[in-house]
């Protein structure tokens, strides 16, 4: 291992360390709003979890040109997480909106399944910012909706969602990263961006855990809706799905 890259890796220690082991305000303000979740159960179940009710899916660039260069996550994959989300959204009538950096450059256009699997989903146009939370119309847009807890996703990770991430934190935002509808340049741009992010506050997650903190309890009418999205974010639950429908078909024929 060169110097440079142990000094990479030492940093990228010692910051998740700190913000491990010095919780600021913000986290403590962000336990507190948990706290009074309306998803939390009488057993306290919830309490650390995702509030369907107060969020906000924000998908951003997530755009035909950077895809290119995504090289830390197959591009079939990105899409296909970051279409469950969209589907998510529209099951669960949670609002998204969505954003893209100069859409008729080299960048390319917004990828087409976002909206039309979330059709509610409302687009932002941007100025040529390349940091979404530098637009005020799209900080105005977010803000309208009410709503406190942010789950963001986008291309690039290290900055279509890292910027405006910290800054929503500092805002006074709970701020979730998809980091498997995101994509980057390199795998070490993408360990790199998941230190700061965890620095400054911001909670990595995937989609698959967005959709079961959603989800929560199969007791309910969009049950089987929600098996759907799982094959999405894994082909083999579909397959796992199959055989058990298909199991069942062959006992009843036996009865």
């Amino acid at each position: 291992m060169s110097i440079p890259f142990q000094r990479i890796i030492l940093a990228i220690i010692g910051a998740l360390s700190i913000s491990i082991a010095s919780p600021g305000p913000n986290a403590v303000a962000q336990t507190a709003q948990a706290k009074t979740s309306t998803s939390v159960l009488p057993t306290g179940g919830g309490a650390a979890l995702l509030d369907p009710s107060d969020t906000i899916i924000l998908l951003l660039d997530h755009q035909a040109g950077l895809f290119q260069t995504v090289k830390d996550i197959s591009v079939s994959e990105l899409r296909s997480n970051t279409v469950m989300l969209a589907k998510l959204a529209t099951l669960m009538n949670i609002p998204v909106i969505t954003t893209a950096s100069e859409p008729n450059g080299t960048n390319g256009p917004l990828m087409p399944e976002i909206h039309q699997n979330a059709p509610h989903a409302v687009y932002v146009p941007r100025n040529g910012e390349v940091n979404a939370w530098d637009n005020e119309d799209f900080v105005k847009t977010v803000e309208a909706t009410g709503r406190k807890t942010l789950i963001m996703a986008g291309v690039w990770t290290s900055v279509c969602v890292m910027f405006p991430a910290l800054d929503a934190k500092l805002a006074g935002y709970k701020v979730y990263a998809v980091m498997d509808a995101s994509g980057d340049v390199s795998e070490m741009a993408n360990r790199t961006t998941l230190a700061r992010l965890v620095q400054g506050g911001v909670i990595p997650t995937t989609t698959n855990a967005v959709l079961s903190e959603v989800h929560r309890t199969w007791n309910r009418p969009e049950a089987a809706e929600i098996a759907k999205l799982y094959s999405l974010v894994s082909p083999n639950y579909a397959a796992v799905s199959e055989s058990y429908y298909k199991a069942q078909e062959v006992a009843k024929r036996t009865d």
